[in-house]
């Protein structure tokens, strides 16, 4: 599975920092940086309540 952002949409509020930190992470310019797009199976239940967190959904899951 992979973690999908659309940085037109993201505005780097961090809720998904908040629900999966080992996979999203600001860097120096305070943008959002997908630490991890290829998951595995012990991190899906992570990302997906990551997903949700994102308030302007620009976060999404593919097979």
């Amino acid at each position: 599975m992979k973690i999908v952002l659309d940085r037109a949409l993201c505005d780097s509020n961090a809720l998904c920092i908040a629900e999966a930190p080992d996979l999203f992470a600001l860097d120096d310019d305070e943008e959002l940086v997908v630490l991890k797009a290829e998951i595995g199976p012990d991190e899906v239940e992570r990302a997906r309540r990551a997903v949700s967190a994102c308030p302007k959904a620009a976060l999404s899951l593919q097979d």
